[in-house]
C-alpha cells in the first residue's frame, strides 16, 4: 500500500510540473543542446533539465509570455568558456534577441543557418574568437534592426545582400580582418543611420552609391580605402560622428561641407586629402585633419580657438594660430 501511494505521488508530482512549466519542450531540448555544445560551463549551471526554462532561474533565457517560445539568448563576459560557436542556436526559430559578448575563447564560424531567420531583431557576437566569413543575410530577415559583429576575428568581404535587411539601423563590423571592397549595394539602406566597419583590411575606391546615405555616424578609419569621399559630406547631412582616418582618400576637402549643426568629432588624419578647410567645419567638438595636404588659413571663431597644434600639423601648407601665422 505505502509503494503504491509514494508511486501515486511521485506521479502526481510530475504532472503538476509539466502542467506548471511554461518552457516549450522543443526550445528546452535545444538550449540543453547548446549548453553541451558550450562544454557545460559553469555560467549556465541553472539550465537544469528538471526546472522551467522560460522562469528566471535559467540565466540569459527569455520567452514570449504568450507562446512561451524563447526570444533571448544572452551569453556573456566568461573567460572560462572554451568551445566552438554552437550551431543548435540555430534551432531556435523564434529568436528575437541574440546576444553574445565578451567570450574571447568562443571560436568557430557562425552557422549559416542563423541568417535565415525571420524574428532576429538585434544579433550581437562580438569580443568573441569568431572566425570565417560573414553569413549572407537573407532578404527575408526584414526584422533586423542591430547588427554587431565588432572585434572578433571575420574574414572574407562584406556580404553585399546585407542592405536588403530593410530595417537596419545600426552595422558594426569594426575590429574583423574583412576584405575586399565596399559594395555598391550599401548606398541602399534605407533606415541606416551608424555604420562602423573601421579596423579591418578594406581596400578600394567608395561606390558613388553611398552619397544617398544619411548617416548619424560613420566610421570608416584604419582601412586601405582610397580615392574620393566627398559623396559622403553635405550640409543637409546629419552627421554627428565621422572618422575617415588612416586610408588613402584623396579629394579637395575646401569643396565639400558639412552640416550647420554641431558635430561631435571629426578625423580625417593620415590621408592625402587636399584643398582648404570646408565650411561649417567651426561647429565641430572635436578636430583632427593632420597628415594631409592642406592649405590656407585656419579661420577664427566657431571653435577653432579650441583646438591645438596637434589638430593641424604635417599638412602642406596651413598656416595661423594655432601653426605659424600666414606670411
Amino acid at each position: 500500500m505505502a509503494i503504491a501511494l509514494l508511486l501515486l505521488f511521485t506521479l502526481l508530482s510530475h504532472a503538476t510540473h509539466s502542467l506548471s512549466e511554461r518552457c516549450n519542450q522543443e526550445d528546452k531540448k535545444v538550449l540543453l543542446q547548446i549548453k553541451k555544445e558550450l562544454n557545460n560551463p559553469t555560467l549556465l549551471s541553472s539550465w537544469k533539465p528538471n526546472t522551467d526554462c522560460c522562469g528566471k532561474r535559467w540565466y540569459g533565457v527569455k520567452c514570449n509570455p504568450h507562446n512561451n517560445r524563447v526570444t533571448s539568448l544572452s551569453i556573456s563576459d566568461d573567460k572560462d568558456l572554451v568551445a566552438q560557436f554552437p550551431p543548435s542556436i540555430a534551432n531556435l526559430p523564434y529568436l528575437e534577441i541574440l546576444f553574445l559578448y565578451n567570450l574571447p575563447n568562443l571560436t568557430g564560424p557562425i552557422p549559416k543557418p542563423i541568417s535565415k531567420f525571420t524574428k532576429l531583431q538585434s544579433i550581437s557576437i562580438s569580443l568573441t574568437g569568431v572566425s570565417g566569413p560573414i553569413p549572407n543575410f537573407r532578404p527575408i530577415l526584414e526584422s533586423l534592426s542591430f547588427l554587431d559583429l565588432s572585434h572578433n576575428s571575420l574574414t572574407g568581404t562584406l556580404p553585399p545582400l546585407l542592405f536588403k535587411s530593410s530595417n537596419l539601423s545600426a552595422i558594426l563590423l569594426n575590429n574583423n580582418k574583412l576584405t575586399g571592397p565596399i559594395p555598391y549595394t550599401y548606398g541602399f539602406f534605407k533606415n541606416l543611420l551608424n555604420l562602423d566597419i573601421s579596423h579591418n583590411q578594406l581596400s578600394g575606391t567608395l561606390p558613388m552609391s553611398l552619397a544617398r546615405l544619411n548617416l548619424l555616424v560613420i566610421d570608416l578609419s584604419h582601412n586601405r580605402l582610397e580615392g574620393d569621399a566627398s559623396m559622403l559630406f553635405g550640409s543637409t547631412k546629419v552627421i554627428a560622428y565621422m572618422d575617415l582616418s588612416w586610408n588613402l582618400f584623396a579629394f579637395d576637402l575646401g569643396k565639400v561641407e558639412l552640416s550647420k549643426d554641431e558635430i561631435s568629432y571629426f578625423d580625417v588624419s593620415h590621408n592625402l586629402i587636399y584643398g582648404s578647410l570646408l565650411k561649417g567645419i567651426e561647429n565641430v567638438g572635436v578636430l583632427n585633419l593632420s597628415y594631409n595636404r592642406l592649405c590656407g588659413e585656419i579661420p577664427k571663431g566657431g571653435n577653432f580657438q579650441n583646438f591645438g597644434v596637434s589638430s593641424y600639423f604635417h599638412n602642406k601648407c596651413l598656416c595661423g594660430s594655432p601653426l605659424p601665422s600666414c606670411k
